[in-house]
């Protein structure tokens, strides 16, 4: 049983928490959050004693890896004191929101044998990773065009806009990791184009936007679009659609259960998508402790690494320079 320590006890730390306790081939070790009292809580729910410190989790030869989903700001930090006491670990995204940080923080773990995990879930979404597996398989000839939709179904609170970066390093970055992982080849360029269409007045006091579309093209000429919202009142609305010489292959929404309605005014009338990620997305985030668990006991090879989190952070950068600037821009011009 790999004994996981899970730092940050905010609402995903809650459900990683959770997870990790109820997981056959792991056992949550220990909580911490800065804020004592939520991490108390976490662990009374899960059986645990929380520490008080997070350098005591790094320090304790009782625990083998740590799950890290504490504030952006203290990821680089955590991952770097992960790799020095030898403790595996899979970190939320992103790894930062300067990528000059991010690039230290590879500098300093470079050569590292301890395995590091990013937590981009999609990858490990069943809807997703089959379609990914079936143009590996080539069920749809040479991929030409791959779309992804992505809308969340509420704008959060001006605290966590205030604090979560922008939009593209908080929520496009999913997306821009997803795009590399169905393309299976690297985006060269980048347009974006961006506005504050949900809530203008909010937008412009905090100079940021809520809805978004990207185009990102590969040196082969393979094309993807990415379209985002921070607002869809008709649930959470995840999509995945690739096409191909030879065919088309989705990976679709989710609803809480498959009843529809036929009447005189309407037909198919169903349910809203589910609510949020933590509905959308938990079989994908059971799988992602999965893979986690494989990478320390069987030395498998993270699905989603460091490299890819540096990766989607420098498509983010790219991504705020064509928006600013207007224009398309090589991923190759973005520096740390």
């Amino acid at each position: 049983m790999l004994r996981i320590a899970v730092l940050g006890c905010g609402r995903i730390g809650q459900m990683h928490a959770a997870n990790v306790a109820r997981h056959p081939r792991a056992t949550l070790a220990t909580v911490y959050d800065i804020h004592q009292p939520s991490a108390d809580r976490v662990a009374q729910d899960q059986g645990v004693k929380a520490a008080t410190t997070a350098e005591e989790i790094f320090a304790s030869d009782q625990i083998d890896a740590v799950l890290i989903a504490t504030a952006t700001p203290t990821h680089a930090d955590y991952i770097e004191m992960a790799i020095a006491s030898g403790k595996a670990a899979l970190c939320e995204k992103p790894i930062d929101l300067n990528l000059g940080r991010v690039e230290a923080c590879a500098a300093k773990i470079a050569g590292t044998s301890v395995p590091i995990q990013l937590g981009f879930n999609r990858r490990y979404d069943p809807g997703h990773s089959a379609v990914r597996a079936a143009m590996a398989a080539g069920d749809i000839g040479d991929l030409h065009q791959v779309i992804i939709t992505s809308r969340d179904p509420a704008i959060p609170p001006r605290a966590y806009l205030e604090e979560a970066g922008g939009l593209f390093r908080d929520m496009t970055i999913h997306d821009f990791d997803l795009a590399r992982f169905m393309l299976d080849e690297e985006p060269t360029e980048v347009f974006a184009i961006g506005g504050a269409l949900i809530d203008p007045a909010l937008g412009a006091e905090l100079n940021e936007v809520d809805s978004a579309m990207f185009i990102l093209r590969t040196a082969s000429g393979k094309q993807c679009h990415i379209n985002n919202s921070r607002t869809a009142v008709y649930g959470y609305d995840q999509r995945v659609e690739l096409m191909g010489s030879a065919g088309m292959i989705i990976s679709d929404n989710r609803k809480p259960h498959e009843l529809r309605r036929y009447s005189a005014k309407t037909v198919e009338a169903s349910e809203p998508y589910q609510l949020f990620f933590l509905e959308r997305y938990l079989e994908a985030f059971m799988a992602e402790i999965d893979g986690f668990v494989d990478c320390v006991e069987k030395g498998a090879t993270p699905l989603a690494s460091f490299e890819d989190g540096r990766r989607a952070l420098i498509l983010a950068e790219a991504a705020y320079i064509s928006m600013r600037e207007g224009r398309m821009v090589k991923v190759s011009e973005v520096q740390a």
